[in-house]
């Protein structure tokens, strides 16, 4: 799949996408997702973890440029309608603030006839999000003397490491 980036997507109705300060739920999300066409859901949660490359991490800032990172969304679910015909249902929730250890970040759902179709929608649509999407993550840690710091983690040096941040 290639990301195009038309100008202006619109969404489809039976989509859901979204930014929100409020906690994801993964029975909302799965509703949302679910249609009587689906012979599978594939839901993907991003969550908080409690290290990054050795270091402790008590918690994630993130920051969107929610417009942008909204037309990303749409244009994630029109690339994948372009190569995956029968994709019945797109969910892509993100969440922004101050986030703990454990709690859900991202979630993704694809609704579709087929398994193999719904995972390779839904890797893309993560994929794409990650790469493309304008919101920014700050991690936090805690340090061995006691104090917090923190990096903005950037797209870039994601790329650049070849890790999958």
């Amino acid at each position: 799949m290639t990301t195009t980036f038309a100008s202006a997507v619109k969404p489809r109705a039976e989509d859901s996408f979204a930014i929100s300060f409020a906690p994801l739920s993964l029975e909302e999300i799965y509703a949302k997702s679910d249609d009587p066409a689906n012979g599978a859901v594939v839901l993907m949660s991003g969550m908080v973890r409690n290290q990054t490359d050795g270091k402790p991490v008590i918690a994630l800032e993130y920051q969107a440029y929610e417009p942008m990172a909204l037309q990303i969304f749409y244009q994630i679910a029109a690339d994948i309608r372009l190569s995956i015909s029968n994709v019945n249902r797109v969910v892509i929730h993100h969440r922004i603030g101050r986030l703990q250890v454990g709690e859900i970040s991202v979630l993704v759902a694809i609704g579709c006839p087929h398994r193999s179709e719904a995972f390779e929608a839904c890797q893309y649509a993560i994929d794409t999000l990650k790469h493309n999407a304008p919101i920014w993550k700050k991690e936090w840690y805690s340090e061995l003397n006691g104090k917090l710091s923190s990096t903005w983690v950037s797209i870039a040096a994601c790329e650049q490491s070849g890790e999958n941040c």
